[in-house]
């Protein structure tokens, strides 16, 4: 029997917003290039926000990677009203914004440094759950908001299917997840068990307001799919919170290394997703996707 390490994911919050900066350099990046950068940049917020430790050093808890939205990937702004304008007319309406410049770094690992050594906290922040980066020469911009959830998600059962039909997607193609790549693997099968473990541990998350793999009573991703009946040789998870629909969850999944791993292991072959809601709840919406090998 083999329990692979599982992966994080998250986001929460209120209504604020706030823009920060660095200091200054420019040079003009082909369209590729700047597709390229972007895509580095998240993939390192979201191995940040993946990182057992807090800012500064020190254990602590990680937070659930942050997916991304084309609306959010505004050219950099002189200012928060400039932002807003931009953000309205597009129709995007958060529940909560921030953006943070840096200017200067020539790379997107540079660009990290400069974020993490001043912003840590923020880009750590359970508070966001979808962001859009953004470069102008030297300029780098990141916007992270919680979005407005939708008052009805649809069906558990079918956005569950929905959250496979993307992750099958996914698996079709050759995938970059952070330092890893991956070949095109085999579709996952639907496996009812694995959708209950899921559904299980979602309702808990929602119902406890909490937010991690291990549930306050102890178990774990492989305790639950022994509970709903599913004989297993490899079990993994992946949650997230505050997303309003399957294809920002799956779109936050694969923007994190860990989680989109998870997703492009060709040893699963089967899962099962759910998700449940809590308006008392911090994140509001909780999300969980099981991946199993059977015996």
């Amino acid at each position: 029997m083999r329990l692979t390490k599982t992966t994080r994911g998250a986001a929460y919050a209120c209504t604020a917003f706030r823009m920060m900066a660095l200091a200054v350099v420019a040079s003009p990046l082909s369209a590729w290039a700047q597709t390229s950068d972007h895509n580095e940049l998240l993939g390192l917020i979201n191995a940040l926000r993946g990182a057992e430790e807090q800012c500064g050093g020190g254990p602590g808890k990680a937070v659930g990677p942050l997916a991304p939205n084309a609306s959010l990937a505004l050219p950099p702004a002189r200012s928060g009203e400039q932002l807003q304008r931009v953000l309205r007319r597009s129709g995007y309406r958060p529940a909560r914004l921030q953006a943070i410049s840096v200017v200067g770094p020539t790379d997107a690992r540079s660009a990290m440094r400069a974020l993490e050594q001043r912003y840590c906290e923020i880009l750590r922040s359970q508070e966001y759950a979808e962001v859009g980066v953004s470069r102008e020469g030297n300029t780098w911009q990141v916007l992270l908001a919680k979005p407005l959830l939708p008052p009805d998600l649809g069906s558990w059962k079918r956005v569950g299917q929905e959250i496979l039909e993307r992750v099958n997607d996914a698996r079709s193609k050759p995938r970059q997840c952070g330092g890893r790549s991956f070949e095109p693997a085999a579709p996952l099968s639907w496996n009812g068990e694995l959708a209950q473990a899921a559904l299980e541990h979602s309702r808990d998350m929602a119902k406890k307001d909490y937010f991690s793999h291990r549930a306050p009573d102890g178990s774990l991703a492989s305790d639950r799919a022994s509970r709903a009946g599913y004989r297993w040789q490899q079990i993994g998870e992946n949650i997230a919170a505050g997303q309003g629909s399957a294809e920002q969850v799956v779109a936050g999944w694969l923007a994190s290394p860990g989680h989109c791993a998870n997703i492009m292991n060709p040893g699963f072959t089967e899962m099962g997703a759910a998700y449940a809601t809590s308006k008392g709840s911090a994140a509001g919406s909780y999300w969980t996707q099981v991946f199993g090998t059977p015996r």
